[in-house]
C-alpha cells in the first residue's frame, strides 16, 4: 500500500503480524481501506484531506484498526495547524483503539509537553512504560521455537527503546516541574511501577522524599518505598526513605526499623569501593548521619560518635547542608558524653555553614563554651 502523511507524522504500519503486547496499526494492502488511504494520499489540498480523513472514520467505523490511524493523522494535522488541544483529543480516541501504541503515545506526550500539561505527560508516559514492560510478560506463540522467540522479543524490545527513552526522561521533567508536592507525589506513584530501576530513580526517590515530608503522610511514604523495594531490593532512594521516615517516627519499633534500613543503606552504598561514585558516597553518609541520630535517641551516645564521624568524613565537600547536620549531631553527641573541647571543635565548624543547621549549632555552641568555662 501507499502510505499516507500529514504534517509531523511518523507512522508505523506493518504487513505481519508479531504476538507481542505492543500494539501495531496493520492496514492491509488492497483492502478498500488501503485504497482509501491511497486516494487520500494523492490528496495535495490539506483541507481536502482533513475532509477525507473524516470520511474515512465514517466509512469505517467498524474497523478499530482504521479509525485508530484515521483519529491519529487528524492529530498530527491539527497539531501542524496550531491547535494542540484538538491535536491531544483526536489522539485520545487514536488511543480508544490502539492503547498499548507505543508511537501514538511519543506522539500525545510530545503534544501535553507544548501544551505544559504535566498530568497528561505523565499519564502518556506511564502508560508507555508499562506496555513496553509488558512484553516480557508475552505468551510464546505456538509453533515458535524459544530461541526465535527471544530473538523476536529482543528486536521488538529494541526498536521500542528509543520510545521508551522518551517516555520516561518526558515524565521525569513533568515530576521535577510540579510545584503542589501532593501533585508531585501522585506523579511519582505512576512513574515508580512504569519505569522501575529508572535511570532517574535516584532523583525520583529525593523529589519523593520532598513531597512525602512536605505533605508529613508517613503512611503513604512507607507504601510508596515498599512498593519501590518490592522490584529493586537495593533501592538506595527508598531504602534512605524508610531510614529517615522511621528515625523521626514517635511509633514503637519504629528506631529500630530506622537502625535497620541505615544499615542496609551503607550496606548497598559500598562507599569504600574503588567504583563508588559520589552519589553512593552521599547516601553513605547521610546513612550514618540518621544511625548516629537514632542511637543517641536510643541514648546509645558512645555508638553515635563513630557513625557520625563516618559521616562527617564522607559528606565534607559533597553536600554542605548534610555535613553541617552531620557535624551538628556529633557535636550535641560530645556535648551529651561531657567532652567539651572535641565538641567546641566540630560545633564551631558546624556553626559556619548557612543552613538549617547553623542557627542549632551556634546555640549548642553558646551553651558548650559556657560548660568548658566553668570546668576550668
Amino acid at each position: 500500500m501507499k502510505r499516507s502523511c500529514l504534517p509531523l507524522v511518523f507512522i508505523v504500519l506493518i504487513s505481519l503480524p508479531l504476538h507481542a503486547q505492543l500494539d501495531r496499526l496493520v492496514i492491509p494492502a488492497g483492502t478498500p481501506e488501503d485504497q482509501a488511504l491511497q486516494a487520500i494520499s494523492n490528496e495535495q489540498d490539506a483541507q481536502k484531506k482533513l475532509a477525507m480523513y473524516e470520511d474515512f472514520l465514517q466509512k469505517f467505523a467498524a474497523n478499530p484498526t482504521a479509525v485508530a490511524y484515521g483519529n491519529w493523522q487528524i492529530s498530527q494535522y491539527q497539531l501542524g495547524a496550531g491547535n494542540p488541544q484538538k491535536a491531544l483529543d483526536y489522539g485520545d480516541k487514536a488511543l480508544t483503539g490502539s492503547p498499548r501504541n507505543l508511537d501514538i503515545l511519543v506522539s500525545q506526550a510530545n503534544i501535553a509537553q507544548l501544551m505544559k500539561n504535566n498530568g497528561k505527560i505523565v499519564d502518556y508516559s506511564a502508560r508507555g512504560g508499562e506496555a513496553y514492560h509488558a512484553l516480557d510478560k508475552q505468551t510464546k506463540p505456538e509453533g515458535l521455537s524459544d530461541q526465535d522467540f527471544a530473538l523476536r522479543l529482543e528486536d521488538e524490545k529494541n526498536s521500542s527503546k528509543a520510545s521508551y527513552d522518551f517516555l520516561e526522561a518526558a515524565a521525569f521533567n513533568a515530576i521535577a516541574a510540579e510545584e503542589d508536592p501532593k501533585i508531585r507525589m501522585s506523579y511519582i506513584e505512576r512513574f515508580t511501577p512504569a519505569f522501575p530501576s529508572s535511570r532517574f530513580e535516584e532523583s525520583v526517590g529525593s523529589y519523593a522524599l520532598m513531597s512525602l515530608s512536605q505533605l508529613k503522610d508517613m503512611s503513604r511514604l512507607v507504601s510508596y518505598a515498599e512498593k519501590t523495594l518490592a522490584s529493586n531490593p537495593n533501592s538506595l532512594p527508598a531504602l534512605m526513605l524508610l531510614a529517615n521516615a522511621y528515625a523521626d517516627d514517635p511509633k514503637p519499633g519504629s528506631l529500630n526499623k530506622a537502625v535497620t534500613y541505615s544499615q542496609k543503606v551503607i550496606q548497598v552504598a559500598k562507599a569504600d569501593a574503588d567504583d563508588a561514585d559520589r552519589s553512593r558516597k552521599l547516601s553513605a553518609g547521610v546513612a550514618h548521619s540518621t544511625l548516629g541520630y537514632v542511637y543517641m535517641k536510643q541514648d546509645k551516645t558512645v555508638a553515635s560518635i563513630p557513625e557520625l564521624k563516618a559521616a562527617s568524613s564522607l559528606l565534607k565537600g559533597q553536600d554542605d547542608q548534610a555535613y553541617a547536620l552531620a557535624m551538628f549531631r556529633l557535636g550535641y553527641a560530645y556535648a551529651k558524653l561531657s567532652k567539651v573541647t572535641e565538641a567546641r571543635d566540630v560545633l564551631n565548624e558546624a556553626s559556619r555553614i548557612s543552613g538549617p543547621a547553623q542557627q542549632p549549632a551556634k546555640e549548642l555552641l553558646v551553651k558548650v563554651n559556657a560548660a568548658r568555662a566553668k570546668g576550668r
